[in-house]
């Protein structure tokens, strides 16, 4: 079963969740929550709904509740990427690809990560 969507604000605290593993309410608060104007009850509020949505786990540590991801940083992103082209893009990814092929900052590795993700598509095709 998918796992419920997840906002923009969501992820990026996911996100700061995964870079610092095993943090407290009060350490989120203090280097993601302060640095965007949120206040300590909007951050619990989000780390609750994450923790609801199974993107959180947190465990007590001397008394104290630690969070981390349930997940790795990469099936999260899978997952809004794949939210956004189904939601968004109405499940086309030609805009998106029309998208990549203007933008001009594609750096080599870049390039070659999405040419063997074409190879990749193209091989499963011949497969079926």
């Amino acid at each position: 079963m998918a796992k419920p969507s997840i906002g923009d604000q969501e992820l990026a605290l996911l996100q700061y969740i995964a870079e610092h593993n095993h943090a407290s309410v009060a350490e989120v608060v203090t280097g993601f929550g302060e640095p965007r104007g949120l206040a300590r009850s909007t951050v619990l509020t989000m780390m609750d709904r994450l923790r609801s949505k199974a993107f959180l786990r947190r465990r007590q540590v001397d008394g104290v509740y630690r969070y981390s991801p349930s997940t790795g940083p990469g099936e999260v992103m899978r997952s809004a990427v794949g939210q956004f082209v189904e939601k968004t893009l109405s499940g086309s990814v030609s805009p998106f690809v029309a998208w990549m092929s203007e933008r001009a900052e594609v750096s080599d590795t870049e390039l070659a990560e999405l040419e063997a993700l074409v190879s990749q598509l193209q091989s499963r095709r011949k497969e079926t």
